[in-house]
């Protein structure tokens, strides 16, 4: 199936390693001009090096830190610079601290505000004037499986991304008459830097090891296994491309079945 994304122009935040790396490698490999993001200047040069070398596709890194409030104005204005235009807008940032409720101060909960939701709000914000040039506009915020099934320890990431699902389902709803889609992806376990990160936490908690805990987490998941990056990533791409042209307001799953709710 074709795409459609061929010299579409994307911007994909979050996104020198990880979830969101696997995704703009997929959108270069659809033949679109795409723009990463991350905290790291050396970090996201790498990152855009190592596309544009794999795909022969434009590939530009930009850096900053999407909790800041002034990153998006200045992100997205580097972004036109570069690729002279947006298409598809990915909104990904790294996820907020695994704790207990207690254990979280006020400045603890704004970071989680400012990272896992302001950063998806100033993002769009900035990037929407130029969206509605574009003939095939598409964003879609990166969140958690967790906004429909809350995880023990993980307050922070199962408060702050539900907002960012119900921004993104509210923009679907108002903007949907100017021709922009927006929708919401949710991954499961996925074996990511950051799960290695979550499993190492529980180790430490339980006494135990990052492999049992692991083996604890597939044991959940009803196709016995953790996803890899690039079954995302391909979602991801879907999701935002001119083949789901009809898809919009959705907050799509991509966890291998451990959602146990209906809906």
């Amino acid at each position: 199936m074709d795409l459609g994304l061929k010299d579409k122009r994307a911007l994909v935040t979050g996104s020198t390693r990880g979830l969101g790396y696997a995704t703009a490698l997929i959108l270069a490999k659809e033949g679109c001009k795409v723009a990463i993001n991350g905290r790291d200047e050396h970090k996201v040069k790498a990152a855009a090096e190592k596309i544009a070398s794999e795909t022969g596709t434009q590939a530009y890194g930009f850096a900053g830190d999407v909790s800041n409030a002034s990153t998006a104005d200045a992100l997205i204005k580097s972004v036109l610079d570069s690729l002279g235009g947006l298409d598809v807008l990915i909104t990904n940032a790294g996820g907020p601290a695994a704790g207990s409720f207690e254990t979280f101060d006020e400045a603890t909960w704004q970071k989680a505000v400012d990272t896992s939701f302001m950063s998806h709000v100033r993002l769009i914000r900035a990037a929407l004037p130029h969206l509605r040039n574009s003939s095939a506009p598409s964003v879609l915020t990166m969140t958690s499986y967790t906004v429909k099934q809350p995880l023990p320890n993980l307050v922070l990431s199962n408060s702050v991304r539900a907002a960012t699902v119900a921004l993104t389902k509210s923009l679907a709803l108002e903007l949907g008459k100017d021709g922009i889609r927006f929708n919401s992806i949710l991954p499961g376990w996925t074996l990511t830097e950051r799960v290695q990160e979550l499993m190492a936490f529980r180790a430490k908690n339980n006494d135990t090891t990052v492999e049992e805990e692991t083996a604890k987490q597939t044991a959940e998941i009803p196709l016995g296994r953790m996803g890899q990056p690039e079954e995302f990533a391909n979602a991801a791409v879907f999701l935002v491309s001119p083949a789901a042209s009809f898809i919009h307001g959705v907050a799509l799953a991509v966890d291998g079945g451990i959602i146990k709710g209906i809906f």
